[in-house]
């Protein structure tokens, strides 16, 4: 009886002190919390920052005592690092196998100041770690996929780690990358300068990894870096950032999920597949659910609850996406992208560019509204940005996307899912979309004739304004579209479907606005249009050069 009134006030006691993710050796296992807050010190499994020298009071730079914490715990066979409250001040942070970090409620890691150019140190003469060579892959992706080490927090070739707990990561002091605008007050930092760190989080080469519950506050060019990740969980992060969100590329069964990210200069969740750790390897067995991302909102607001819109003329990109690519070597694999919200920033986008395969790719319960671009925009294309003698163009086949609704999209890109010549996107399927746009689009945009532009970088606004209100739909083969309609604020003289080297289409219940034509085709064979209010029921081996 003594022996469980001790335990049960002990439990109390570590309760009232808000903090987290108690080791299952703290305590009996009958009593043991997996989620719950743990002591702030002299439990087994538990390592206090503060008990290794760091101050948190934001002015101190607290890097040797955290890494000396994270040294500490790995010498004991593992164990949770704890952030109690404060603003703990570092430079690199450097993660161990069995380690855990914890941010309690009301705890910031905080990024020191990098060198400003010119100069060789940063806050207090300290700098973040040296970017490693990665060469010769470094031709192959931007600057930031490239290295790890010039992080505030990084690990490499580890395997059970963990950041969670309430608390904030503040990227104050990383760069966000050269030749960019400065945002609010932020200085500008050089990322390939020595001593100047990049990114928040960067992970390579590591296994059973959990990031859960904190947030990210201008993250730098990544909030998170996640590259040869497997089984990986990202749980009820808020990440209100500059650049990208979150890049999980060559990563292998991984679970997003419950995630809100403010990216307006960059995308949100981006899943990539880069040249990075030397060979082309795929990001697959992914699941993407339940998250809200958006580019509209002034740094800081979401975090703070205020949720302030930037203005409508300011000079932001409103991002903000999902995005499989644009670097795209190794391919994404069984992919499921579902229950997701995107608020006034670019569309869906699914990219293979360097050769990827792309197949097995599911899409469904997603809410658009004020979308800046496409709120569908497939592109199998070649850049082919790696190795010349293995690099070829790629694959993208068995695509579903269903239940989509968009409002209010922006009208001078349409959804565009386009191949390039000989080299077709197979096996599309669109069922359930409602896809609505402002309208008003001039006369001669029905002249217009997008350019193939193969090689050029892939992005929506690639091909200039389009012919289509609705769906622009190049180099297809086996296409079936089903009750999907189109829908304009304002009269908009284009079709509601433009199709142009389309082989094997099928269209049942689609709608699309009246007194217009609702499809033009050109070197389209195989064509069926059933139960449809955008045109009679049609069946045309071949047509070119037709509306209907």
């Amino acid at each position: 009886m003594n022996s469980f009134r001790s335990n049960r006030r002990e439990i109390l006691r570590m309760s009232a002190l808000g903090l987290g993710a108690v080791v299952g050796s703290s305590l009996p296992e009958a009593y043991a919390l997996p989620h719950s807050p743990a002591s702030l010190g002299g439990m087994p499994g538990v390592f206090d920052v503060r008990t290794y020298g760091a101050v948190g009071d934001g002015k101190t730079v607290d890097t040797s005592a955290i890494n000396k914490a994270i040294e500490a715990a790995a010498a004991a066979g593992g164990g949770t690092v704890v952030f109690p409250p404060g603003t703990w001040l570092s430079f690199s942070i450097h993660l161990t196998s069995h380690v855990g970090l914890y941010l309690s409620q009301a705890a910031t890691i905080l990024a020191a100041d990098s060198p400003l150019p010119g100069q060789t140190t940063g806050y207090n003469g300290g700098t973040y770690d040296a970017a490693e060579p990665n060469t010769p892959w470094e031709d192959y992706q931007d600057y930031g996929h490239n290295h790890w080490h010039n992080s505030l927090i990084w690990g490499e070739n580890l395997t059970d780690i963990s950041i969670t707990g309430p608390g904030v990561i503040y990227g104050k002091g990383l760069s966000f990358g050269a030749n960019r605008n400065a945002r609010g007050n932020y200085p500008i930092y050089v990322a390939e300068q020595a001593g100047v760190g990049n990114k928040s989080i960067a992970l390579k080469n590591c296994h059973n990894v959990l990031l859960r519950d904190f947030s990210i506050l201008k993250g730098g060019h990544f909030g998170l870096l996640l590259t040869g990740v497997d089984n990986l969980t990202i749980d009820n992060l808020t990440i209100d950032t500059d650049r990208d969100g979150m890049d999980i590329d060559c990563c292998r069964n991984v679970h997003v999920s419950n995630c809100t990210v403010n990216s307006p200069w960059d995308d949100g969740i981006c899943p990539k597949s880069s040249y990075s750790l030397g060979y082309a390897r795929a990001t697959e067995n992914v699941t993407i659910t339940n998250c809200y991302v958006t580019g509209d909102y002034e740094l800081g607001t979401v975090l703070d609850g205020t949720f302030r819109r930037f203005a409508a003329d300011a000079h932001v990109g409103r991002t903000g996406r999902i995005k499989c690519g644009t670097e795209s070597n190794g391919g994404f694999k069984n992919i499921a992208i579902s229950n997701c919200v995107f608020d006034t920033c670019n569309g869906l986008a699914l990219e293979s560019e360097d050769g990827a395969l792309c197949e097995d790719i599911a899409v469904t319960n997603i809410t658009m509204r004020n979308i800046t671009t496409s709120p569908i925009f497939i592109r199998l294309g070649a850049r082919l940005r790696g190795p010349k003698e293995t690099t070829k163009v790629g694959t993208m086949r068995r695509i579903l996307i269903s239940n989509l609704t968009s409002y209010n999209c922006a009208s001078r890109l349409c959804s565009i899912l386009s191949g390039i010549p000989d080299y077709a996107i197979e096996d599309v399927k669109l069922d359930s979309i409602y896809q609505h746009h402002v309208g008003g689009a001039s006369p001669d945009t029905l002249s217009i004739r997008p350019p193939e532009n193969e090689a050029k970088y892939p992005d929506p606004g690639m091909f200039g304004p389009m012919p289509s209100q609705g769906f622009f739909l190049r180099h297809i083969k086996n296409l079936e579209m089903s009750h999907v309609e189109v829908a304009a604020a304002s009269p908009d003289p284009r079709p509601g479907f433009y199709l142009t080297g389309v082989d094997r289409a099928d269209f049942i219940a689609v709608t699309s606005p009246k007194g217009v034509a609702a499809f033009h085709l050109d070197q389209v064979t195989d064509l069926r249009i059933l139960l449809s209010r955008a045109a009679k029921d049609t069946q045309l081996e071949t047509a070119d050069s037709q509306t209907l």
